[in-house]
């Protein structure tokens, strides 16, 4: 490309003068070059062409004052404001503060190389062995060493001060479902246990209760109480070894909430059957999980599950730390079989439960490999059914279809006999004198040639056609005649009426 530099900047293609001109169409006609640039022919001795590459192409100051960039930003800065100025961005740039918590904080799964001594330090002490010869180093015990690796720095929110509308009532009170499942007792001792119930429902007047409450224990009466672990102990004695078994046999690794085993357990550790809902109980936070809850130490082979779950976390993260003493109440009990996590709990002290939004739908559950039926899992589990497509067809209205091989022969022979009585019909004089009952077959039935493929012409077209041979022995012409008899009158019949008959199916 040519480039002529004068104060109309214009540039065009090479022109190479013709070997021949062609007659001009007008008298007045010019040639194209002498209309379209009248003034270059008069320009050209006085100005030089320069010839530049495409990459060499010379900028001048206007066009980066007009093409270039306004501020000095980076490219994030800038799409980031774009974003925010029309009132859109993806997640990952405007986040709440409870999900900038749980991207930042709570996001596990990334591997990120451990550079600085103190995280390489906290890496290390993840170890039991590695803490426990930290701690003895400190001279400091478990907990006091639990509060100072849990010390909260920058803003942190007052303590949550529970308020109680009333007295909270610690009783010890038999389980309602003692005994357990297969499990025989004394029918005396069972009877005089269930009496505690029928003390509890009894209206009182809460101002009464506070003044007349009492912190001596010595008047108590548990005496159905005692008759209850008597009981409850004689069943820990006959069981303990069975379900320790059972639960080296359904769960190959321990994980909070099931049952602790081996050197985990200790003696004096209370089963199942001794917990019931609403029961208040003292414990100690042991697990906390991003995507489950927290674990509480409650005393017995099982620790108590409080279901917390995403960014409920962001509102509890200051007042829940594990080694901290907690008060809980059990909401419910369940199987251990079939339940992950048989003990169900909430916070009382601290009571955080109005900062729990998320709740779980259903607690988790096991899939075993000898669950055949999902219809009778859920319906054990307390879960709905799952809904079943509708096939759309209604069984009343269409006729009943089966895949039984014996069908497409019943059918096979149905057609042969209305195939004859058609010709019967069309043919009289053909089986005049002949009982239906002696007609025999015209060749030899061969059983293992009853299907033949040929071809035929149907509207000038050859198709491929399939004659099937049915022996006359294996029909009943004399049953079809009369039902073809009873049609034919029932029709008439019809036909009568001024009704339209339909042959049943």
């Amino acid at each position: 490309m040519q480039t002529l530099q004068f104060p109309l900047s214009l540039s065009f293609p090479t022109h190479r003068r013709p070997k021949t001109l062609r007659k001009p169409l007008h008298p007045n006609a010019k040639p194209f070059l002498l209309q379209f640039f009248p003034k270059i022919l008069h320009l050209r001795r006085n100005f030089a062409v320069n010839s530049y590459a495409s990459d060499e192409f010379p900028v001048d100051e206007t066009f980066l004052e007009q093409f270039g960039p306004k501020e000095k930003e980076s490219e994030d800065e800038a799409r980031r404001r774009n974003w925010i100025e029309r009132g859109w961005a993806p997640w990952e740039e405007i986040l709440t503060p409870e999900a900038d918590f749980a991207r930042k904080s709570l996001n596990e799964g990334e591997e990120v190389p451990l550079q600085t001594p103190e995280a390489i330090e906290a890496f290390r002490m993840l170890s039991p062995k590695y803490r426990k010869k930290k701690m003895e180093e400190m001279g400091l015990t478990e907990d006091e060493w639990y509060a100072k690796q849990f010390e909260i720095k920058g803003e942190i929110p007052e303590p949550l001060q529970t308020a109680w509308a009333a007295p909270l009532v610690v009783r010890h009170v038999p389980p309602r479902d003692w005994p357990p499942q297969g499990w025989e007792v004394d029918r005396e001792e069972l009877e005089f246990i269930r009496e505690a119930h029928k003390l509890m429902p009894t209206r009182v007047n809460l101002e009464q209760v506070e003044k007349e409450a009492v912190t001596n224990t010595d008047d108590l009466c548990l005496e159905r109480y005692k008759v209850f672990l008597k009981q409850y102990n004689e069943w820990v004695a006959a069981n303990k070894g069975r379900l320790e078994e059972e639960s080296y046999q359904y769960d190959q690794d321990y994980y909070p909430g099931r049952r602790k085993r081996g050197k985990d357990y200790k003696e004096g550790m209370y089963e199942l059957p001794f917990y019931y809902p609403g029961q208040i109980c003292a414990g100690k936070v042991t697990t906390l999980h991003l995507y489950q809850g927290a674990f509480v130490d409650i005393g017995g082979v099982h620790d108590g599950w409080v279901p917390i779950k995403r960014n409920d976390w962001y509102w509890i993260r200051h007042h829940i730390k594990v080694g901290m003493h907690v008060v809980v109440e059990i909401l419910a009990k369940r199987d251990p079989y079939r339940f992950r996590f048989p003990i169900e709990m909430r916070f009382v002290d601290p009571n955080i439960d109005h900062l729990v939004f998320n709740r779980f739908d259903f607690p988790p559950i096991f899939h075993r490999d000898e669950d055949t039926n999902p219809d009778e899992i859920r319906r054990d589990c307390g879960r709905p059914p799952i809904p079943r497509k509708d096939p759309g067809d209604n069984p009343v209205e269409e006729p009943l279809l089966s895949n039984h091989p014996f069908v497409d022969k019943l059918w096979q022979i149905h057609v042969a006999e209305q195939m004859i009585l058609d010709d019967i019909e069309a043919n009289p004089d053909k089986y005049k004198d002949k009982k239906l009952s002696e007609l025999s077959d015209d060749e030899d039935f061969d059983e293992e040639n009853t299907v033949e493929y040929t071809k035929a012409y149907y509207k000038k077209t050859l198709l491929p056609k399939v004659i099937l041979k049915q022996s006359v022995k294996e029909l009943d012409l004399e049953a079809a005649l009369a039902e073809r008899q009873l049609h034919n009158k029932l029709k008439e019949e019809a036909k009568e009426r001024g009704e339209k008959y339909k042959v049943p199916s």
